[in-house]
């Protein structure tokens, strides 16, 4: 499941600079999260540190985007795999 971030959002910055995948940007009013990145931090944490560092508890899980842990894991493992080639271009 990717989280979302809901209008409750204050705009502290604190969730954004925490996101391994740099899955969360400031959207046009508040911090928004790329469902297409976020894994929940599985793969590089136990929690979510968003969630951790969020203040105002802003931060649930999308409903719409309701994926296993084995599926964040794939996520998380074709997420390095692109980032890894966008490092190092001989490996393409």
């Amino acid at each position: 499941m990717a989280l979302m971030i809901t209008d409750e959002c204050i705009n502290c910055d604190v969730c954004e600079p925490e996101c391994p995948n740099d899955a969360i940007s400031q959207g046009v009013e508040i911090y928004v999260i790329d469902p297409a990145k976020c894994t929940e931090c599985v793969g590089h944490f136990d929690t979510p540190q968003c969630v951790e560092v969020c203040p105002v508890d802003c931060i649930p899980v999308n409903p719409d985007r309701v994926e296993t842990r084995g599926q964040l894991l794939l996520k998380y493992e074709s997420l390095m795999a692109e980032k890894a080639a966008e490092t190092n271009p001989e490996s393409r």
